[in-house]
């Protein structure tokens, strides 16, 4: 019987150094320099040694395009990296979060509701679902 290939882990650190700068075609030194600013920062082998995956081959290249074509210096970049993290941060939550509404949404029909006010007075009651939305889907 023939094995197919396993998928591989985008997250899966396993390119050195200098085969990571070949890849992302740059320069070795570069980053060394973008690991010791936290613009990139790689995995580490028990060596010590920097073990790169491929998200972070894509992170190099989008720094690259940002300094190269976009004329960003270090710190514009460093602001924007944040920032997208913080909105892929969020777009997660929201991922989550509609999920959980649909959920409730689908078993909420008479399901019980139980509040409390500060005074830690109980309330029950029923859920009522409210109408149900259209979403746009995330854009990724």
């Amino acid at each position: 019987m023939t094995s197919l290939p396993q998928p591989f882990d985008p997250d899966a650190a396993v390119f050195t150094v200098s085969v990571a700068a070949s890849l992302a075609d740059m320069h070795a030194q570069t980053l060394r320099g973008y690991d010791r600013l936290g613009l990139v920062v790689p995995q580490r082998s028990r060596g010590r040694g920097r073990r790169y995956s491929l998200r972070d081959i894509a992170k190099l290249r989008h720094v690259q395009h940002l300094s190269q074509n976009e004329g960003i210096n270090l710190e514009g970049i460093r602001r924007i990296l944040a920032l997208e993290e913080q909105v892929d941060g969020l777009r997660d939550q929201v991922e989550r979060l509609t999920e959980m509404v649909q959920r409730l949404q689908a078993h909420g029909a008479g399901a019980r509701l139980f509040t409390a006010e500060s005074s830690g007075a109980v309330h029950r009651g029923r859920f009522r679902p409210a109408p149900r939305l259209a979403l746009p889907p995330s854009s990724r």
